[in-house]
């Protein structure tokens, strides 16, 4: 009989909830057959078995939040194979690895282990496919496009294959209708346009986790709040004179958000105090520029980093912004993603909004919102004059930062937005 652990899904993560159990007692699985989906802060994953055998007891229940390391499940293995000679420690590192890849190794590569490297999985679109399940289609000739997935973001799992197989066989060129072609994507569930008066709605999975961190924040963080008007009328002229030739050229938008996580990664190298956080008895100030943004999917939230923003050009920016927008909206965002972000800006005005006081992203110090570009009359030499303007709302740590400080970041990012200009600004 084996233990399989609760696996470490990130560097700074020491716990994790099961969402979702993929099998239940009796089931018989292979090695890289996902078992359950965990989620840790805003990141679900699916956990991989490290064993062959047959599931005899699921020992954490679904929305239970246990320490890594904490076994989860119990299988009984047929000589345990060299997976079940793994230690435990081999055991949590190999799932994590699978459920969590690195930035250096791609989300739908095939899992690194001895003897299993030939038989790498195959793709259903961008949705990886298990060994198990890529040899099932194999050996009854399916075809995968024609087979609805019910695992995690769709994925098909042994049991949507043996289903399939059940039920005989599909007729070429036919579809079922819940499995949609290639050029249709099915509809989000559940998708807030569905959401009836009177539902009662669980609190789980990502939305549990968002609802923690912001509990956690607001109450541990004492919370200030700073708004400021900005001139971004030559900022809209440089973007709107690059913005064809560059959506041409490079085949993604250039964004005015761009423009702007570009001003507070600058300013934050003059201002270090407002990248910094606090650490019990210390405040620590991070030695890199990594800017979490905003990104929604769904009904889910996710906070994916920018590293080295201010290493980066705005075509550099942008070009992150516009992949780690497409990755959270096809919730393909992992744990790597999510971690090392220093300081958050957030697109409030992609929704129209004109002001609104963010909650910290803990353990950060601040948070700016960026409201919408508006077109208003503002007096400038005692005369009337039509600019684009946009508020600029910051919340700060109060422990960490006072007025003084967070007024005069936001009076030099002001001044970085405002001195934007066609002649002089480079985009590369």
């Amino acid at each position: 009989m084996e233990e399989v652990l609760m696996p470490k899904l990130g560097e700074s993560v020491t716990e994790g909830t099961i969402e979702k159990w993929l099998v239940q007692p009796g089931d018989t699985v292979e090695e890289y057959d996902p078992l359950c989906e965990v989620i840790t802060d805003k990141v679900t994953a699916e956990v991989p078995s490290v064993f062959e055998g047959t599931i005899k007891e699921l020992l954490v229940a679904e929305g239970d939040t246990v320490e890594v390391g904490t076994p989860v499940c119990l299988m009984e293995t047929d000589g345990a194979g060299e997976a079940g000679k793994a230690d435990e420690d081999e055991g949590s590192v190999t799932a994590s690895e699978e459920a969590a890849p690195s930035s250096d190794q791609n989300q739908e590569d095939a899992p690194s282990s001895p003897g299993k490297v030939e038989q790498q999985p195959q793709k259903k679109g961008k949705t990886r496919i298990s060994p198990v399940v890529m040899r099932l289609a194999e050996e009854h000739d399916l075809d995968l496009n024609t087979i609805e997935g019910t695992g995690f973001e769709g994925r098909i799992t042994k049991k949507d294959v043996l289903k399939t197989i059940e039920a005989g066989p599909v007729t070429a060129g036919t579809q079922t209708e819940a499995a949609p072609s290639t050029d249709q994507q099915a509809d989000p569930a559940p998708a807030s346009g569905n959401i009836m008066a009177g539902d009662e709605i669980p609190v789980t999975g990502v939305r549990k986790a968002v609802a923690n961190k912001m509990v956690q924040s607001s109450q541990e963080i004492p919370h200030a709040w700073m708004m400021m008007e900005v001139d971004a009328t030559n900022l809209v002229n440089v973007r709107n004179s690059h913005k064809s030739a560059f959506k041409e050229r490079e085949g993604f938008n250039l964004t005015f958000f761009s423009f702007f996580v570009k001003a507070v990664a600058e300013t934050l190298k003059e201002y270090p105090m407002l990248n910094s956080s606090w650490q019990g008895d210390k405040i620590v100030l991070n030695k890199d520029i990594n800017i979490s943004i905003a990104v929604a999917g769904d009904d889910k939230l996710y906070v994916p980093v920018i590293r080295n923003a201010d290493d980066l050009s705005i075509k550099g920016i942008a070009k992150q912004v516009g992949e780690l927008a497409a990755l959270g909206r096809s919730h393909k965002l992992t744990q790597e993603h999510m971690a090392g972000g220093t300081f958050t800006v957030n697109n409030t005005g992609a929704f129209g909004s004109v002001q609104s006081m963010g909650i910290i992203n803990h353990p950060q110090a601040a948070i700016l919102q960026v409201e919408s570009i508006v077109k208003k009359p503002v007096i400038i030499d005692d005369m009337i004059a039509v600019r684009h303007m946009v508020n600029l709302c910051l919340s700060i740590d109060h422990r960490i930062l006072d007025g003084l400080v967070a007024g005069q970041f936001l009076k030099t990012v002001k001044e970085r937005i405002e001195a934007y200009s066609v002649e002089t600004t480079s985009i590369y």
